[in-house]
């Protein structure tokens, strides 16, 4: 379960939503939200005016082309007059706006109020324990909690409260908890800077005492082999790319450890995991294009590792591990992916069978196996669902939830001998829902719906699937949704959401922060534009490296087929983007500034060409076959 809105994390939300609803509304119900408040404000305070920011040319000189970049200096993170100039920043937006931070107030206090304060997670059973994370009322960290054997009447036992942790620090975050086979030790990692540099700490559970092993500038994760003394784990460089792979064997200072795995290759990054069986440990390096891995037999952590199919550019492929095969998603043939398999001692492709073949319509994501099933998610018109496959062939299904815009996605299955799948399931109606799945008997049994504290009726709200034309001719979809008793006659405010990078596809789930923008009379409309993966690999293809220019296209596009059929007030049309999306967002406000009345871009990323010239940036070397290398002119 992810860690909930908490007073800290929704201090900011507040503010965008606020400025939207100011923009956007004209409510007499809300007089703190009016425009003439500020300009009233502002005539008051004639020495109130924004920090000028000083310029430094600088000549950026690449292929025959020199730039004059004045802002260059601003990437000097320690100079204290970049400190200075951002907090006069902040401080001119904070007393721009304080006639209206009572309003702002009463959004924060909106928008806390629908979270449920003492929460848990539905739990899950692995290796005769069950375990679940919580929340207490009033508590910002949650605690990861266990029962041995029986869930109704095993006493309880408390692995982690990172309340307690945090309590000396300004920040603290604890990611990959994992316990030994033995069911004795939990290994974490821990960041106090929010550099996502982590220390992985060791805690005997059956004493509560922490050990005294502790390994410092690792990406958290601790991976266990089966002799409960042993752990692999991975590193990072000074650019944040994850680098290597490491052994460590308790009782031995982290200075000791055996590097196991090197990645070279400034364009791939590497990682480490344990498969479903828990008899292998598993590395594996991963690039845009790529990918490679390499095993390990977990009962014999000082063994050899054998590479399943060495790395080839253009060939991607992923793992998974049952009875006497390895099953395999690859591209190899099939742009949509499909799945292999290979006996556990001939792994490389020339032995590769097929067991799902690729089909154009149909983008394979993942996969989850059982004894006897096999369940795919598969991205089918730009929605997530859930295909389960019987090994004899026999009533081979799509899970049907009733809705026409949803995600559907496997959440934890730690058995394979079982016909339960454990599911999760959201719309832009529907909270977040976890399900168990009788793969037999087809019955979908509810075990957790996310709460909206103060009472949230679904069939209040209206979710709709819609499709504008490109103007090359492709269809690109739209999920939006509004609250029941809106009027499709073009007088709403209405906020287009995009991302368009990555191959990540923006799935229409629930928010219960949008709810103040929903209430408002507001319609909210995700783009599903190319860059993203939501029609499989192709969409991708046309809105990265030099198609990149279709991702901003297709958003104007979108946006003015929504005013087109009314959905939206064309003077009262917002865009939201963040970072890949903040890119989006300086695009489309220079292409068609006439557009908008509003755009939010959240931490933006608009210096493409000096920021991907600059490998000291951190993960930049492996952006080049998303954005191209502005090394080679053709891409510059």
């Amino acid at each position: 379960m992810p860690y909930p809105l908490t007073a800290s994390r929704l201090r900011l939300l507040p503010l965008w939503a606020f400025l939207l609803i100011f923009a956007a509304c004209n409510s007499k119900s809300e007089p703190t939200m009016t425009k003439s408040k500020i300009l009233e404000h502002l005539a008051q305070h004639p020495d109130l005016k924004p920090p000028v920011c000083k310029k430094i040319p600088k000549e950026l000189t690449i292929h025959g082309d020199t730039r004059i970049d004045n802002y260059y200096w601003l990437n000097e993170r320690d100079n204290p007059e970049v400190i200075a100039y951002l907090e006069a920043e902040n401080e001119y937006t904070r007393r721009v706006l304080e006639p209206v931070k009572p309003f702002e107030d009463k959004l924060y206090d909106e928008i806390i109020g629908r979270i449920k304060q003492t929460d848990m997670s539905v739990p899950y059973k692995d290796n005769g324990y069950w375990y679940y994370v919580r929340y207490d009322e009033g508590k910002e960290y949650p605690l990861h909690c266990r029962k041995k054997k029986d869930l109704e009447t095993g006493a309880e036992e408390i692995m982690l409260d990172v309340n307690q942790l945090a309590e000396p620090y300004d920040f603290y975050n604890v990611t990959g908890l994992s316990v030994s086979p033995d069911n004795k030790i939990l290994a974490y990692g821990e960041d106090t800077l929010s550099r996502r540099i982590y220390t992985i700490r060791f805690k005997n559970l059956e004493t509560g005492e922490m050990l005294e092993d502790f390994i410092p500038n690792t990406t958290g994760g601790a991976v266990w082999a089966n002799d409960n003394q042993t752990v692999f784990y991975s590193v990072k460089d000074e650019t944040l790319r994850s680098y290597k792979i490491f052994k460590h064997r308790l009782g031995t200072p982290a200075s000791e450890d055996v590097e196991v795995f090197h990645e070279a290759d400034p364009t791939f990054s590497c990682f480490v995991y344990k498969t479903k069986s828990k008899q292998f440990i598993v590395i594996g390096s991963w690039h845009t294009l790529s990918n490679e891995y390499r095993v390990l037999d977990a009962d014999n952590p000082d063994g050899p590792w054998r590479i399943i199919q060495p790395r080839e550019r253009g060939l991607e492929y992923s793992i998974a591990h049952f009875a006497d095969k390895w099953y395999i998603r690859t591209n190899l043939d099939a742009r949509n992916f499909r799945l292999m398999a290979t006996p556990l001692d001939a792994t490389t492709k020339e032995h590769w069978t097929e067991v799902i073949p690729h089909r154009e319509d149909v983008l394979l994501e993942d996969m989850e196996i059982f004894k006897d099933y096999l369940v795919l998610e598969e991205r089918i018109e730009g929605i997530r669902k859930l295909r389960v496959r019987p090994w004899n062939g026999q009533g081979e299904h799509y899970i049907d939830f009733g809705e026409d815009a949803y995600v559907s996605y496997v959440s934890v299955n730690m058995d394979f001998d079982t016909e339960l799948l454990r599911l999760g399931y959201t719309s832009m109606t529907t909270p977040n829902s976890v399900y168990d799945y009788n793969m037999r008997t087809r019955e979908l049994k509810l075990l957790k719906r996310q709460e909206v504290v103060g009472g949230y009726e679904p069939s209040d709200y209206v979710s709709e699937r819609l499709w504008a034309t490109a103007r090359d001719g492709e269809r690109v979809p739209i999920s939006l949704v509004y609250k029941k008793g809106y009027r499709k006659d073009g007088s709403a405010p209405l906020l287009l959401y995009g991302y368009g990078s990555y191959g990540a596809s923006m799935d229409p789930t629930f928010s219960s922060v949008r709810l103040s923008l929903l209430d408002r009379g507001f319609v909210y409309a995700i783009a599903h534009i190319r860059g993203g993966e939501e029609l499989g690999r192709r969409w991708y293809e046309q809105g990265k490296l030099l198609n990149k220019k279709n991702t901003f296209y297709d958003f104007i596009d979108c946006a003015e087929f929504l005013k087109a059929q009314q959905y939206a007030d064309p003077e009262r049309l917002f865009a939201m983007g963040g970072s890949a999306g903040g890119l989006l967002m300086g695009a489309v406000v220079n292409m068609r500034p006439d557009l908008w009345k509003g755009v939010i871009a959240a931490v933006p990323f608009v210096d493409v060409v000096t920021t991907m010239l600059d490998e000291s940036i951190p993960l930049t070397t492996g952006e080049f076959d998303e954005w191209g290398n502005p090394k080679i002119e053709e891409y510059y």
